[in-house]
């Protein structure tokens, strides 16, 4: 199964950028993505590319979500 990842932008290098979510620091194209972005916005990531912008506060509850529906049972 593939998950596309909401991840807040921490640096831009022209078309490539790195985005962080709960610490870990990817790399991703933003080629497929039809819109500006800046530092601090928030992308899904998916396969390498940032496919989507996100508002902050969906992006935030996203991973919120996720974090609650992927955690151990034990941990719940």
């Amino acid at each position: 199964m593939c998950l596309g990842v909401p991840m807040k932008i921490l640096s831009r290098d022209g078309d490539n950028i790195v985005a962080e979510v709960d610490g870990v620091q990817k790399e991703a194209s933003l080629m497929l993505l039809g819109e500006d972005v800046a530092v601090g916005d928030y992308v899904i990531v998916h396969a390498g590319f940032a496919i989507s912008r996100l508002d902050e506060a969906y992006a935030e509850e996203t991973i919120r979500l996720m974090k609650e529906v992927f955690a151990p049972e034990d941990m719940q």
